[in-house]
Formats: C-alpha cells, sequence, structure tokens
C-alpha cells in the first residue's frame, strides 16, 4: 500500500485542494496520531471543506485505483478560471484580482509563490497556496 500512497501523493502534489501527507504514529506523530484516535495501522483518514476537527475514516480500497477514484470524486475541487461556477468566493476573488493585474505582474506574483511552497506551514494555508499558484497556471493558459 506504501507505494500506492506514495503514487497518490505525487499525483496530487500540485494540487490546490488536496494534500496528501502521512504521519508515523511510532516516532515524530505520536501526539497526531492520539488526537485523530489512531488504534491500527495503515489508517487512513480523509478530511472535507477545510474541517481539521475529527477527520472521517477512509473505507474504500486500498489500491492507486480506488484511493485516486475517491480523492476525485470526493475531495478534489474544480477551480477553473474559465468556469468559476465551482470556485469557492475566495478563488472567485482571487481571479478577478489577478485578471486586472498585468501579465508581468502576474509573473512576479507566480514566482513569489513557487518559492513558498517548500516552506512549512499550516496546511489550509499550503491549499490556498496551491490555490493561488493553479489559478495563475489557468489565466496564463487563458491567455
Amino acid at each position: 500500500m506504501k507505494a500506492d500512497w506514495d503514487k497518490l501523493g505525487d499525483e496530487f502534489a500540485g494540487s490546490s485542494s488536496v494534500l496528501i501527507g502521512d504521519a508515523d504514529c511510532t516516532e515524530s506523530a505520536q501526539a497526531l496520531c492520539e488526537k485523530f484516535e489512531i488504534r491500527g495501522y495503515p489508517t487512513i483518514k480523509y478530511f472535507k471543506d477545510g474541517d481539521m476537527t475529527e477527520g472521517q475514516d477512509y473505507q474504500g480500497g486500498r489500491d492507486f485505483d480506488s484511493l485516486k477514484q475517491f480523492v476525485d470524486d470526493e475531495l478534489a475541487a474544480k477551480c477553473d478560471v474559465n468556469d468559476p461556477s465551482e470556485c469557492t468566493d475566495k478563488e472567485k476573488g482571487y481571479i478577478d484580482k489577478m485578471k486586472a493585474k498585468s501579465a508581468d505582474e502576474r509573473k512576479a506574483q507566480k514566482e513569489r509563490l513557487a518559492k513558498m511552497t517548500g516552506s512549512s506551514m499550516k496546511a489550509e494555508l499550503k491549499q490556498w497556496l496551491n490555490q493561488r499558484l493553479n489559478i495563475l497556471k489557468g489565466l496564463d493558459q487563458e491567455l
């Protein structure tokens, strides 16, 4: 399962709405595992819509195709700059703000955000960082 989990992480590495991670409950993540009541290994928890309070237990297949299908169907947000109907209000506001900027200003913003991708930050901040990068990429393709 580890190979499929890592493959899933690679598949969604640039996602603006999905963060795939793992924690070793026998090492540095013991407090995290206690918080989310992890008792057996491997346990898969997922969090929807930014709710990081409890998490839900994943009960589906453990192969890559099953995991990817679940993420695509249940977790991945589909914000498209050409059809923002599925974008959040925050994403729509950022799209409008960036559309008003010049290509050079958008490029500078994209470079600034790209430098931040390796930084340590809370999951919701990383998600918003990826959302903004994906919007900027979408605007580049639109032009």
